[in-house]
C-alpha cells in the first residue's frame, strides 16, 4: 500500500477521533479553546489523564514518558520526507537548548519512516531522542492526537496534553507556550 495513502487514511481516522475534543470521559467532559493560528490548548483545571508514551529509540534503548514526570515534555511527530517537519528541525533544537534549563524536556515521534532514513534526517539536527514508530500508533493513543504531520503535543509537569500545534512551528511562536506551560504551578494534592 502507498505510504501516503496509508498516512492519509491514518490521519483522516485520528482526525475523526480529534472531533469528539477534549474529553476523558463522557461524564466529564473537557472544554479547551483553539487559538486563530491553530494551536489547541487546554487549562491546566481542562487537561485530561496522563496519555501512555513510550516505545523504542531510534537509536537505541526505550522511552517511558512516565519517567519524565516533573518536567514539561515537547513531543514533536515528524518524518523524514516531510518537507515542514525539515524546516521546523532548526527551531526546535533552539527552543530544546533554550528551556531544558528550566525543566523542560524533547521527545521526537519518527513515523512512515525507514530507520536509516530516520537517523540520517537527525544526524546533526537535534539532539533529543526520538522514539522510531513507523506504523504511527503513538498518535493514536493519544487522549487529543495530532491530525497532521509535522505535530507538536505539549505535556505539563503532570503529563497532561497541555497544547497541540497541528503545523511546523517557528522558535518565537514555540517558546513562548513552552515556557509558559513551565511556568505553571504544579496542581495542589
Amino acid at each position: 500500500m502507498n505510504a501516503r495513502r496509508w498516512t492519509a487514511g491514518l490521519l483522516a481516522t485520528v482526525a475523526a477521533v480529534a472531533l469528539v475534543g477534549c474529553t476523558s470521559s463522557k461524564a466529564q467532559e473537557k472544554t479547551c479553546t483553539t487559538t486563530t493560528d491553530g494551536i489547541f490548548e487546554c487549562a491546566p483545571d481542562q487537561r485530561s489523564a496522563p496519555p501512555k508514551l513510550a516505545g523504542e529509540l531510534l537509536l537505541g534503548g526505550t522511552y517511558d514518558v512516565t519517567e519524565a514526570r516533573g518536567q514539561v515534555v515537547v513531543v514533536n511527530f515528524w518524518g523524514s520526507w516531510c518537507a515542514p517537519c525539515r524546516a521546523e528541525a532548526d527551531d526546535l533544537e533552539a527552543v530544546y537548548q533554550a528551556t531544558k534549563g528550566s525543566g523542560v524536556s524533547f521527545l521526537g515521534i519518527n513515523v512512515q519512516d525507514s530507520r536509516d532514513k530516520a537517523k540520517a534526517f537527525e544526524k546533526g539536527r537535534v539532539t533529543y531522542p526520538s522514539i522510531f514508530d513507523p506504523s504511527s500508533k503513538t498518535a493514536l493513543a493519544l487522549d487529543i492526537p495530532p491530525n497532521s504531520v509535522p505535530a507538536t503535543v505539549i505535556l505539563d509537569r503532570e503529563g497532561r496534553i497541555a497544547a497541540v500545534i497541528r503545523a511546523a512551528v517557528k522558535q518565537e511562536g514555540l517558546q513562548p507556550i513552552v515556557e509558559r506551560i513551565a511556568a505553571e504551578k504544579p496542581a495542589s494534592n
